[in-house]
């Protein structure tokens, strides 16, 4: 009876919609859309079910069966917080495993755990591809094919940095994927995926590509593709199929507040990937080119004060002692508009193709230095295992402030021992006391900001400080780099009049 009550309602609705349908010039659209049957019958046996088991540790329960409605919702407004998900994969899950595993379980008796994901086979002797937090610190890992076979996998290498991992199985004439250019992607293009959400083995989700290039916290070295794809637990690590059944993508991660699909998925491209896995398969590691900069966007504010006519290219905010941009004669406030012949419109533009390029190889860098062109060669070095420059766990606290009313910003001389902590050397540099209403409060500066650089010139002392700021143009906009806990960002300040 209450099926019938509910039903009520939409009867008139359901018939009058097909009725609408069947006269309106939109239904004959529909023939236009994409069949996708004959790619995944092509497809599927390509693709496959992994699995890993991890010894619990001692003290810990074995991993237990997770269930949607118990995931935490995050704070509203908080996308950064707890985001991009790694399918659930937290610390805590089950050893890092795909993050996802809803069909994750436990075993009791042997104290082990198991977590899915999924993988493509890239060659018919046995090689395959998927995430490395798929497999991560795991002790065992299974694939299971379309045929219902089973291995036990060989772990050749993987890369955190990328989330690559390659394994291998002791098989031969497997059906191999068709790869595909990723960067030969269009905006708007059709996309399938196939995987195991959820432990459901096979299962086909289709989208299109949403964007391309994007660039993710921590991951500076991969040009994301942005699709709406429904990815979800147990995707992790499968293919991303084009039309003509190539495969230009690995279902990475989501963006979620809730653990679960919200729209918004990401895919490493195919030609990121087959490049780390070609360096695991021949070195068992991983090299990348490095620049040794730190750079941030420029805003239509900073332009605006680098004399640029538009905002674009990646701004220089640190250059790296003994790095390749140091000997290539980089400096602080460059703006990097090309490298290697490739255009430079956002600062995401530039690590994926440093990255990429061969260490020791000399490239051409077209840089704006003081609103003119220039051009640079620089001879790429490898990336470090750790470029992370070190944060000073606090701010400046000490000195005597005084305050300039043009900018509405008290400052302060700095002491050595704030010096050593934020390691910005022996002289240079006065510290941000306290912001009032103003100019400095308008572009974002903060309290312990150490004032480095204000308008091309070097700050050295706070009499300084107050003459430059006496001399800055009204109402203009005026490049000013501060020392934000120990990594350096360029702000646009506005001065008002006097």
């Amino acid at each position: 009876m209450g099926v019938s009550v509910l039903l009520k309602p939409f009867r008139g609705a359901f018939f009058g919609a097909c009725a609408f349908a069947l006269v309106s010039p939109n239904f004959a659209q529909a023939k236009d859309l994409p069949d996708f049957t004959g790619l995944v019958e092509a497809n599927a046996p390509s693709v496959v079910n992994i699995s890993t088991q991890q010894k619990a540790k001692a003290g810990k329960a074995p991993h237990a069966k997770r269930n949607m409605p118990n995931m935490p919702d995050f704070p509203e407004g908080s996308p950064f917080g707890e985001w991009f998900k790694r399918y659930f994969g937290e610390e805590g899950n089950n050893g890092g495993g795909d993050g996802g595993d809803s069909e994750g379980n436990g075993n009791g008796d042997e104290g082990e755990g198991q977590s899915l994901g999924s993988g493509f086979i890239i060659s018919k002797d046995g090689f395959l591809l998927t995430n490395n937090h798929v497999i991560a610190n795991a002790d065992k890992i299974i694939v299971r094919l379309n045929d219902r076979r089973e291995f036990v996998a060989k772990l050749v290498g993987r890369d955190e940095r990328s989330d690559i991992a390659l394994l291998h199985i002791e098989a031969t004439d497997l059906p191999a994927v068709a790869v595909g250019q990723g960067n030969d992607l269009k905006v708007g293009e059709w996309v399938l995926a196939i995987g195991s959400p959820f432990g459901f083995d096979y299962s086909v989700t289709a989208g299109i590509v949403s964007a391309k290039g994007r660039s993710l916290p921590r991951e500076n070295y991969v040009p994301f593709i942005q699709t709406d794809v429904a990815i979800n637990p147990g995707n992790s690590g499968g293919p991303l199929f084009n039309l003509k059944g190539e495969v230009v993508g690995i279902n990475s991660q989501i963006y979620s507040r809730t653990g679960g699909y919200m729209g918004v998925s990401f895919a490493i491209p195919i030609d990121v990937a087959m490049a780390v896995a070609d360096q695991l398969k021949s070195k068992g590691k991983v090299t990348r080119g490095w620049l040794g900069v730190l750079i941030q966007d420029v805003t239509r504010e900073l332009a605006e004060s680098f004399n640029m006519e538009k905002p674009r290219g990646a701004l220089v905010a640190q250059v790296l002692p003994d790095s390749p941009a140091s000997e290539a004669g980089f400096q602080v406030g460059d703006v990097v508009v090309k490298f290697n012949g490739k255009d430079i419109d956002h600062s995401s533009d530039l690590p994926p193709l440093v990255g990429v390029t061969a260490v020791l190889k000399k490239v051409p860098v077209d840089i704006i230095r003081s609103g003119k062109p220039q051009k640079l060669m620089v001879k790429i070095g490898e990336l470090p295992e750790e470029d992370d420059v070190k944060l000073a766990s606090k701010g400046p606290e000490n000195g005597n402030g005084t305050t300039d009313n043009r900018l509405g910003v008290v400052v302060a001389d700095i002491t050595k021992e704030q010096r050593e902590k934020l390691e910005i050397g022996p002289t240079g540099g006065i510290v941000v006391k306290d912001i009032k209403r103003g100019a400095a409060a308008d572009a974002g500066m903060r309290r312990g900001d150490v004032i480095m650089i204000v308008n091309n010139v070097n700050v050295e002392s706070v009499k300084q400080f107050k003459q430059l700021v006496k001399d800055l143009p009204a109402e203009k906009s005026v490049p000013v780099l501060v020392n934000r806990r120990g990594s350096p960002v360029f702000l646009a300040m506005r001065a008002e009049k006097e």
